[in-house]
C-alpha cells in the first residue's frame, strides 16, 4: 500500500520545520589548530626510489596492491603519475636532478593544507582539517558534486568513477586512524628504509628542516616547500632543486579557501534551506504523481 496524500503534507509539514531551524552549513567553519599538531617531512634527497611507501599506503588502506617485490620495478618511472581513486601516493623519478647527477625521486601524496580549498569548497563538510593536522574524509556525509577536486591546488583528490552505486573521494589521510588515533606512525614513515620521510609536530618538522638547510647548504636549497604555499601545509618538502623543476605547482602565501570560502559558504548557507526542501518537493510531487496513476 502507498503512502498517503495526508501523510505526504503532515511529512513535508514536519520537514519543513526542520529546515526553518537549519543554522546554515558548516563546512567553511574555521579549524582551531593544535600548536603540537602533528605533519610530515618529506628529504627528497634520501629518497632511493624503493617505493616501498607506496605498498605500505596500499596495505594500510585495503587498496588494490602487489606482491612488495613487484614494487621494485622502475619501468613506472617513464611516465609521470599523480594519486589515483587506488593509490594514495605515488613516486615519480627525475634523471639528473639528483644530488649525484642521478635522478630525484618524488613521493606525491595529499599535501594536508593548514587551511584546505578542499575543505571550504565542500558544501556539506565531508571533508574536514583536523585540529592535530590531517586532513580527513566522510564518505557519509559526501554527494559526489567534486568540488574539492577542482579546488585543490595540488590536484590530489580523485573520485571512484568506476564505482557507481557508493562512489567516493580517495586520497591520502595521512593515516589517521593509526596516527592521531593510535598513537602509531602513517604507514609510508614506518617502512621507508632511508628515514627519507619523518612523521612529528609540525613545528619540530619545520625546525629540522631549517637546520639541515642551515647545516648542509650544498645539498639543499634554502626553501622548504609546504612552510609557506597556500598559507602552510602538514606534509612539507626539502630538496636540492628548485621545486618548480620537479613538478610540484608555484603557488603563492595565501591559500585560496581564504580568499573563496567567504564568498561561496555565504551563497550557499543561504540558499541550503531551500534547495533542500525543492528537492524534498520534488521527491514528492514524483511520487503522488506515480500513485494518482496507479489508483
Amino acid at each position: 500500500m502507498g503512502i498517503k496524500r495526508r501523510e505526504f503534507l503532515k511529512t513535508l509539514a514536519i520537514t519543513s520545520g526542520a529546515l526553518a531551524g537549519v543554522s546554515g552549513l558548516r563546512a567553511g567553519d574555521k579549524t582551531k589548530l593544535n600548536p603540537d599538531r602533528f605533519g610530515v617531512l618529506s628529504d627528497l634527497t634520501y629518497c632511493v626510489g624503493c617505493r616501498r611507501c607506496e605498498w605500505a599506503c596500499n596495505e594500510a588502506n585495503d587498496l588494490p596492491n602487489q606482491p612488495l617485490d613487484s614494487f621494485s620495478d622502475t619501468s613506472v618511472f617513464e611516465n609521470m603519475r599523480r594519486p589515483t581513486s587506488e593509490k594514495y601516493t605515488v613516486v615519480n623519478s627525475y634523471p639528473g636532478k639528483g644530488l649525484d647527477g642521478g635522478e630525484l625521486n618524488v613521493k606525491v601524496q595529499c599535501m594536508h593544507c593548514e587551511h584546505p580549498a578542499c575543505a571550504s569548497a565542500c558544501i556539506v563538510g565531508a571533508l574536514k582539517k583536523h585540529p592535530d593536522g590531517p586532513v580527513t574524509y566522510d564518505a557519509s556525509a559526501c554527494i559526489g558534486c567534486r568540488y574539492c577536486m577542482i579546488a585543490c591546488p595540488f590536484q590530489i583528490p580523485a573520485y571512484e568513477y568506476e564505482k557507481v552505486l557508493t562512489p567516493k573521494v580517495m586520497k591520502c589521510t595521512m593515516c589517521f586512524e593509526r596516527t592521531i588515533e593510535s598513537g602509531q606512525l602513517p604507514a609510508c614513515v614506518e617502512i621507508c628504509p632511508t628515514e627519507a620521510i619523518v612523521f612529528g609536530h609540525h613545528k619540530d618538522l619545520l625546525e629540522l628542516a631549517h637546520e639541515r638547510i642551515r647545516k648542509h647548504p650544498d645539498r639543499y636549497i634554502d626553501h622548504v616547500y609546504g612552510e609557506h604555499e597556500v598559507g602552510g601545509t602538514s606534509w612539507m618538502y626539502l630538496s636540492n632543486q628548485q621545486f618548480g623543476d620537479i613538478g610540484f605547482p608555484e603557488l603563492g602565501d595565501k591559500s585560496p579557501a581564504q580568499l573563496t570560502e567567504s564568498i561561496q559558504h555565504g551563497i550557499f548557507k543561504g540558499f541550503a534551506g531551500p534547495i533542500m526542501l525543492f528537492g524534498l518537493l520534488g521527491i514528492i510531487m514524483k511520487v503522488m504523481k506515480k500513485e494518482e496513476e496507479n489508483e
